[in-house]
């Protein structure tokens, strides 16, 4: 049953009061191959031990995640023709963009690794290896790659799968009618991609196919990327695709309703927005599935853990931390975790997107222009105690917008903002920030009234309106006049739409977001935070931001240590211009039924999707 209004409305009272008197009470002291996490060996969580109670040596993210296993304990042989269902659990429908060169949210992305998959495999450290269905070398000079596709790999329908259908993905990517989020830092270091991109050329001279299975690609700069995330993956089906105008594509059934991949099952049926049936796919190249029947389904927030407990579904991926303490004990699953390659955010609105070039367009005259103001606001938000209080210690406090996921690159030892009430007072202060109205709230220096617009998302729980209420009332306990935008959150497809990721314009009154960013294999931030990426919600460039962003994939970076400390620069002008600050990491709870077996969470597993099978009928149920 929903709950009312007035019951969210006290909920929110009663959770940012709490979340205050822990702030004011702190110390000041100063999947199977599911890639990402961490290497620290782990234990299943259990009784409290002598000495439990000593504060860890280990850095936080380590810490957190030993509490958990990262692999089903059930090792039991898969029934011959097993059936699974997977719960995705979302407050909204999903889009339905059902195609990797078009997708641009996550909920789309848990439909899609069941029925499609990127050309290279990685490991735990999201190195490209040679476990996928293309292996590659490249020569001297690291620009140039040649990939050899394994032969009788076949799409869903029966045809065969052809370097072309890789070359086709960039040509539609680069395509000047293109409507998706692809085009980016990773799609123009293809030699010859922006003369195709802009009509100069009728192909893209840095794609040569040598024969069905041999593909040569070769790139503007060799770059540490290129070896981590930094190649377009995913084919598209030419046979399919090829008659649609590009600027259809993304809206046409071959996307939304009729969907083919190379993966280990195929979609026999959806139902837009809420279910998803696929059946095995005999061909798969890796081997027979061990399933033959997954079904996917939109599960609400409110209601997973009685399906988890009926065994209506079998499995979830991110399993809400505030519901963790009332259900760890569930007795009919197993708790899986692993860092997630991902972070919690608040985001200021610094320009907007241009359109015509592609590109983001910082204006001074913006709100939020000042980075005085966007520091002091970081250091009004205490991201442990949000953790603590709303997400019982499975999140925990950020200190970076690279996030722990990326094991050869985070450092936890990096200076974040601390949470730091005068700090952020005294910052406004010497800012200028000091004339107050009526109402106590500050003015901008100018004597000019401050009233600033935050946009949140509804996530359909019970933390969302909460955990907004914290950022207002933090923020107002330095003197600022913070509301939600139509005095609302909003729900997943309108604070897209209207932070960033829409076709029209930027929603121009929002001048504050709080967001979350899935980061992926790839460590560079430019996919997120270039100058050319329509990610970059918060529309913020600077010159010593592109030379940073670019000596991060320059050839210097081959070596480890050289791009780690270029990351590290960056964070730290990350943290002087503030253009976003995170505020959370934290783990993918995934509580699975104890006939699931051959799953695993950890990013070292040899474990491939098409192995989880199920060693029993129906599944288990709790008593």
């Amino acid at each position: 049953m929903k709950k009312s209004n007035l019951f969210r409305l006290i909920l929110a009272a009663m959770l940012v009061l709490m979340l205050s008197l822990v702030a004011c009470n702190k110390s000041d002291e100063t999947t199977t191959k599911d890639k990402g996490g961490d290497t620290t060996e782990q234990k299943k969580g259990g009784d409290d031990k002598e000495g439990d109670d000593k504060e860890s040596d280990l850095p936080k993210h380590e810490e957190v995640l030993s509490q958990f296993s990262q692999t089903a304990t059930n090792t039991g042989e898969p029934l011959e023709d097993g059936e699974l269902t997977f719960g995705l659990v979302s407050a909204d429908p999903f889009k339905g963009t059902l195609n990797w060169n078009f997708y641009s949210g996550a909920p789309d992305a848990e439909v899609l690794k069941w029925f499609d998959e990127s050309l290279l495999g990685f490991d735990g450290d999201f190195l490209y290896d040679q476990t996928g269905a293309a292996t590659f070398e490249h020569d001297e000079s690291g620009k140039v790659f040649t990939f050899k596709l394994k032969e009788g790999i076949k799409w869903h329908d029966g045809e065969p799968l052809t370097v072309e259908d890789w070359v086709y993905a960039h040509e539609v990517i680069a395509h000047p009618d293109y409507t998706g989020v692809r085009f980016d830092e990773t799609l123009r270091n293809v030699e010859g991609i922006e003369e195709y991109h802009e009509g100069e050329a009728d192909t893209i001279s840095g794609l040569e196919i040598i024969d069905d299975h041999t593909l040569k690609m070769t790139f503007k700069e060799a770059t540490p990327s290129l070896l981590a995330g930094g190649i377009w993956t995913y084919a598209l089906p030419k046979h399919i695709f090829k008659d649609i105008p590009v600027k259809d594509m993304e809206s046409s059934d071959a996307v939304r309703k009729n969907p083919i991949g190379i993966g280990p099952y195929k979609v026999e049926s959806i139902v837009p927005g809420e279910s998803v049936v696929y059946s095995r796919n005999e061909d798969y190249w890796r081997g027979k599935p061990a399933l033959a029947k997954v079904t996917l389904k939109v599960v609400a927030p409110s209601t997973v853990a009685k399906a988890l407990e009926t065994g209506e579904v079998d499995m979830v991926d991110g399993f809400s931390a505030d519901q963790y303490p009332d259900n760890k004990d569930m007795e009919n699953v197993e708790w899986l975790a692993s860092i997630a390659n991902s972070y919690n955010y608040i985001g200021f609105k610094l320009g907007e997107w241009d359109f015509d070039n592609k590109q983001v367009k910082t204006d001074s005259k913006k709100k939020m222009s000042d980075p005085a103001l966007r520091q002091a606001m970081a250091h009004a938000i205490d991201g442990d105690a949000i953790g603590e209080k709303f997400y019982n210690n499975i999140y925990w406090g950020a200190n970076s917008l690279i996030d722990p996921g990326h094991r050869l690159y985070y450092d936890h030892t990096w200076e974040g903002f601390d949470y730091d009430l005068d700090k952020a007072n005294k910052i406004l202060d010497d800012a200028g920030y000091t004339e107050r109205d009526a109402d106590g709230f500050r003015k901008t220096p100018d004597g000019e009234e401050l009233v600033i617009n935050f946009a949140g998302m509804d996530r359909g729980d019970d933390i969302s309106e909460p955990l907004a209420q914290y950022y207002l009332q933090q923020w107002k306990e330095i003197g600022l006049n913070v509301q939600l935008i139509d005095g609302r959150l909003l729900t997943f497809e309108d604070f897209y739409d209207r932070v960033g990721n829409g076709t029209d314009q930027d929603d121009p009154n929002i001048d504050v977001y709080a967001g979350g960013w899935g980061t992926g294999s790839n460590v560079d931030p430019s996919g997120l935070y270039g100058r050319n990426a329509k990610f970059n919600f918060s529309r913020y460039a600077s010159e010593e931001n592109d030379r940073l962003l670019a000596e991060g994939l320059a050839e210097e970076s081959f070596d480890l240590d050289h791009r780690r400390d270029v990351y590290k620069q960056w964070h730290e002008l990350m943290i002087k211009d503030v253009p976003a600050f995170a505020i959370l990491y934290r783990l993918d709870l995934t509580p699975v039924n104890k006939r699931v077996t051959n799953y695993s969470v950890d990013p070292d597993s040899e474990l491939f999707l098409y192995q989880i099978g199920v060693t029993e009928e129906e599944p288990v149920k709790a008593k």
